[in-house]
């Protein structure tokens, strides 16, 4: 099996051994991508939905680093700081991104520090 990794100046660097993303047998599997800046590497906004609108961006810049959008994405993994505050305005930034078929989803509550969203997406790679 072969593994390429995929980098991007347009999203945060990795803030430890890890890669932005990694293809491998046909899918593109990203980190988990914050609300963080990727020039300064602050946190952008205070709200969900900015936030969410921010790692978005970020999943985005990984995605088109390897020729790829939304439309490829199949799983999308989120934490949410606090999820039944945020559920709801997660969601209305998230579902400007995606479209239907929506990809496979699972929401968890996680302790994320600073920040109040991480998504992690696999996407198809045709």
């Amino acid at each position: 099996m072969s593994r390429k990794q995929v980098t991007t100046e347009l999203a945060p660097s990795p803030a430890g051994p890890y890669s932005q993303a990694i293809v491998a047998n046909g899918f593109l599997y990203t980190a988990g991508q914050t609300p963080h800046d990727p020039i300064t590497g602050d946190a952008v906004g205070t709200t969900i939905e900015e936030q969410t609108l921010q790692a978005m961006n970020n999943l985005g810049a990984v995605l088109a680093a390897n020729g790829l959008d939304f439309s490829h994405v199949v799983k999308a993994t989120v934490h949410l700081h606090h999820p039944g505050r945020d559920f709801a305005g997660f969601n209305a930034i998230y579902e400007k991104f995606v479209e239907t078929p929506y990809p496979a989803r699972t929401t968890v509550g996680s302790f994320l520090g600073d920040f109040l969203v991480e998504i992690d997406v696999v996407a198809v790679v045709p």
